[in-house]
């Protein structure tokens, strides 16, 4: 079954609506990744300033290569200096990783 990678970030209030814009700004950046088969934005309701990132992966391998490829680009570490990028919204982040062992959706009917 696939996999599960959950970024957890820290942002601090003030910073949401930069994260949530950037995010935005990236769309179609992971999709037609080969193995890709979701993605989630996790906005933090009440009593927390962590939203969570979930994506998830036929295989560990199909995270791995989109994280040495694409993915180093999206997370800060394709090209350009320091400078040249803005600073993160995130004060914090933390990858947890899952395998799927149970799934189930909808009933139809």
């Amino acid at each position: 079954m696939s996999i599960v990678k959950i970024n957890v970030l820290t942002v601090p209030p003030e910073h949401r609506e930069t994260l949530e814009k950037r995010f935005a700004a990236r769309a179609g950046a992971v999709e037609g990744s080969d193995g890709f088969e979701w993605f989630e934005l996790l906005r933090p309701v009440e009593g927390t300033d962590t939203y969570l990132v979930y994506t998830r992966w036929r295989t560990e391998e199909d995270f791995q290569r989109w994280m040495a490829g694409r993915g180093q680009a999206a997370h800060g570490g394709g090209g350009g200096e320091q400078g040249d990028r803005p600073k993160p919204a995130a004060t914090d982040a933390t990858l947890w990783s899952f395998e799927v062992v149970q799934q189930a959706g909808p009933k139809q009917g």
